[in-house]
């Protein structure tokens, strides 16, 4: 399932404040993202119940969030446009966990498209949703 992501101006400035990163390069109508501005599109326009998180089945109290890779497919995206991202489930896999429990990582990739369908980003996640232990006595 996808979901629109709207690049308001406005919200690219904000972002670019809470990041730290140099203001006259996010300015302007028609600026540059910040690239890792693609993550708040999943977290706030992206519908829980279709999310990347929910096609993983992880319990979200043991979550870690382990890696984040960008890809871009030519120039940043600008404000002012709205791109399509559709997440999906790719590689899963399990390690035994220092603590005990086996350890779950997953990877999500979200495809970020612009309004021509041309693929402007790619977006990989790596989850881990850590393992459960014994009692705290056990693991003494």
């Amino acid at each position: 399932m996808s979901y629109e992501f709207p690049l308001d101006y406005s919200k690219v400035q904000e972002f670019a404040r809470a990041v730290h990163a140099d203001p006259d390069a996010h300015a302007g109508k028609d600026a540059l993202i910040p690239p890792t501005m693609l993550t708040s599109g999943r977290m706030i326009w992206e519908p829980a119940e279709q999310s990347g998180f929910a096609k993983l089945g992880f319990d979200r109290r043991r979550i870690l969030h382990g890696e984040e890779e960008y890809v871009f497919h030519g120039p940043l995206p600008r404000s002012g446009q709205t791109l399509t991202a559709e997440t999906r489930v790719g590689d899963r896999f399990e390690k035994p966990g220092k603590r005990g429990g086996v350890m779950t990582f997953a990877k999500m990739i979200t495809e970020f498209r612009d309004e021509t369908g041309r693929l402007v980003a790619t977006q990989n996640s790596t989850i881990i949703q850590t393992g459960t232990s014994g009692s705290s006595e056990e693991s003494k």
